[in-house]
């Protein structure tokens, strides 16, 4: 389904005074729901980063080519994306889902105004099962052990682990490789990781000073170059062909021209679990 209007009515604990992550990128992606904080923000971003919007696009298209390669080539059919976001064009279950009507999806984000949209927004087919779950993935034990979880979701069989543009804003004081370690470990043998992650690498000016506007604001940021990104989630994991590479390069589905890595900015990639 696509998106609709734009929020009728905005949850009475969502603080519209400072800007929030899910919705800056809403606003990146050209969407609908966000407030003032948010787009003050986001232009911030976009003058350090003029190319910042070719980033957000050039994500979301490689989540959505993640999924249709999992469900259609590996046979996923179960998936738990952390840090969803608010709902957009192609959300997960919709690739999935029509790829194999059977898959069930998980959507986790801590921002209640993305829960709110997404038990609106995101219906299933009658075959699958969406849910939702408003819990942060800085605790891995309120994901895994949700009941919504465990009952969405078989843990004998394989799973697909999103973690897409989300842990570039968990700083190294919160430990990111233990809630990684945690949830992979949850995972049962042939499922898979799926993350990107933001980098500085291919221009250090700009996204240093979105980084600093980022913290400013009270939200934490933390960009990451492709070494420290492959160590922090793929470690002892089977990488995917073409492994760790700039989203624009992870399975394009034409040869035509791509963005420069200056205007992608995303490093992506997805693995196996033995």
């Amino acid at each position: 389904m696509t998106r609709g209007n734009a929020m009728a009515e905005v949850p009475p604990e969502v603080d519209t005074s400072h800007p929030n992550p899910a919705r800056i990128y809403d606003y990146g992606l050209g969407g609908k729901d966000h407030f003032a904080a948010d787009r003050e923000l986001a232009d911030r971003a976009l003058a350090s980063v003029p190319t910042a919007r070719i980033a957000a696009r050039e994500n979301r298209a490689f989540l959505g080519r993640a999924v249709r390669y999992l469900a259609a080539e590996k046979g996923v059919r179960q998936f738990i994306d952390i840090g969803a976001g608010l709902p957009a064009t192609d959300n997960v279950h919709e690739v999935a889902q029509r790829v194999a009507p059977e898959s069930r999806i998980v959507y986790i984000d801590s921002d209640p105004m993305v829960i709110a949209h997404a038990r609106a927004l995101l219906t299933s087919s009658p075959e699958g099962r969406t849910a939702c779950i408003q819990a942060d993935l800085r605790d891995p034990p309120a994901i895994l052990e949700s009941p919504v979880t465990r009952e969405a979701i078989d843990f004998t069989r394989p799973v697909a682990l999103l973690l897409v543009a989300v842990l570039h804003l968990v700083q190294d004081g919160d430990n990111p490789e233990a809630i990684v370690k945690t949830l992979v470990e949850a995972l049962p043998p042939g499922s898979f990781v799926v993350a990107s992650h933001l980098t500085g690498e291919h221009d250090r000016d700009g996204w240093a000073a979105v980084e600093r506007d980022y913290r400013a604001a009270g939200i934490p940021a933390q960009w990451r170059d492709s070494d420290e990104f492959a160590r922090l989630v793929f470690a002892g994991l089977e990488m995917v062909p073409p492994g760790a590479v700039l989203v624009s390069e992870w399975r394009p589905e034409s040869d035509g021209p791509r963005p420069a890595p200056a205007e992608v900015s995303f490093y992506g990639g997805a693995a196996r679990k033995s």
